[in-house]
């Protein structure tokens, strides 16, 4: 479809949600209500169980894809059908259709302000990887904890590195974070001791969720990797730096990161982000051969932000402005590699981009890199400093395409960080 199409319903300049975009969530009218599929139109949720039950929207006979508490149902009926709901939605939706634009019982049945409503974890995540794919990131990282003439290890050039983290406490953007608690080796102390973390990180990412599985033991190759994504989602994935420094030799984070990721309720299809496709950084060495992929248009243009508002201020401070663009490996090549040697992804799987960073200061994705692991503070508009999250910050992080009058956006996906729970070990 192309940008000129429009709806008729009103739809601010400015709104993530243009008629172009009709990105998918689950929804429901009450905290604890049923739950099904909608899209977002401007300020509105378009209820797609409604307009299913009255005929519109059919992909198989007598069966129910919108009318389900997750979009997996949906997202497994392949990408075909995907387009196919796409092109329906936008003509029923459009302004010179009359069908659903003159029947105002049926619009008063299909249209709910997205204030009114209460948004979930769109689809049930069945296996969750976070990747380390942004260049400037992994270069900071090792800056700080290694020899920065050796910031980046011999394979990271090679392959886009990543490791399982927890999908069970993968949470909707809103959800309120527990402040984790676990063992902290100081610098001082021979032994670790048990705290509360006192290096509460976020971490600017995006996600990409898998829309078509593979066989166990059969790769995604290169070639097929872009049909298996459904679509992309903004990611936050919190992090304890200190139980992660403590804990991650030899084998990775574990505690550090499995208390909680937010994703934003809202999932932007790659059709959707088509016009603001963009290439990669070059990429050296030449990656082997099942890795290579046409670095023109593998990439997207994407602009993201991180908003903190400490708990008693009036407005929330930008703290990071980035672009996805930066990412050293693309969505395709994480995806096929994490597949080479056998591994059966599922449709629900998310896949984290890894920390977004960019070229300078003001673009670095963590606190950690802003702030240099906590030696240059960062001071907000209300004279409080930051070097990592206080109990009562919220984290917002928001992301959007723009290309001449066509903006397609992801919404937000929020977290307040909440104080650590206590815990009495006395026998």
């Amino acid at each position: 479809m192309t940008k000129q199409l429009k709806s008729f319903i009103d739809v601010a300049k400015d709104s993530d949600f243009p008629i172009q975009n009709l990105p998918y969530g689950i929804f429901s009218q009450t905290q604890d209500g049923e739950r099904r599929v909608g899209v977002a139109l401007g300020e509105w949720v378009v209820d797609l169980s409604v307009l299913e039950a009255h005929g519109f929207l059919k992909i198989q006979a007598g069966e129910q894809f919108f009318n389900q508490p997750t979009l997996n149902k949906f997202i497994a009926t392949g990408k075909s059908h995907w387009s196919n709901i796409r092109a329906e939605l936008q003509t029923l939706l459009s302004a010179d259709h009359a069908t659903l634009r003159d029947h105002q019982t049926l619009r008063d049945q299909v249209f709910f302000k997205q204030t009114d409503v209460y948004m979930h974890l769109p689809v049930q995540v069945t296996g969750y990887t976070d990747f380390y794919s942004s260049k400037e990131h992994a270069t900071n990282v090792g800056c700080m904890f290694r020899d920065p003439k050796n910031a980046l290890l011999a394979n990271w050039s090679e392959l886009p590195v990543g490791y399982n983290g927890r999908a069970s406490s993968v949470v909707v953007s809103g959800t309120d974070i527990v402040r984790p608690s676990g063992q902290i080796k100081l610098p001082t102390e021979e032994r670790p001791i048990f705290s509360a973390c006192r290096k509460l990180d976020f971490e600017l990412e995006t996600g990409f969720i898998i829309g078509q599985s593979n066989p166990l033991g059969i790769p995604i190759s290169i070639e097929n990797a872009w049909d298996h994504i459904f679509g992309m989602v903004l990611f936050n994935d919190w992090s304890a730096r200190d139980l992660q420094q403590w804990e991650y030799v030899p084998l990775g984070p574990f505690n550090a990161k499995t208390f909680a990721s937010s994703i934003s309720p809202w999932i932007v299809t790659l059709e959707a982000l088509e016009p603001f496709k963009t290439h990669s950084p070059k990429q050296e060495p030449q990656p082997l051969n099942y890795l290579r992929e046409d670095h023109s248009s593998n990439s997207y243009d994407i602009h993201l932000s991180v908003e903190l508002k400490a708990q008693h201020a009036e407005v929330a401070d930008v703290i990071s402005q980035t672009n996805f663009k930066y990412m050293y490996w693309s969505m395709a090549q994480q995806l096929t590699h994490h597949t080479i040697a056998g591994c059966n992804v599922q449709v629900g799987d998310l896949m984290g981009s890894g920390t977004i960073s960019g070229p300078t200061p003001h673009s670095y994705g963590s606190l950690l890199e802003i702030t240099w692991n906590a030696t240059q503070p960062l001071t907000l508009s209300n004279g409080e400093q930051r070097s990592f999250l206080q109990d009562g910050d919220t984290l917002i992080m928001k992301g959007y395409c723009q290309k001449e009058n066509l903006r397609i956006g992801f919404g937000e996906v929020s977290g307040k960080v909440l104080p650590a729970l206590s815990f009495n070990f006395a026998s």
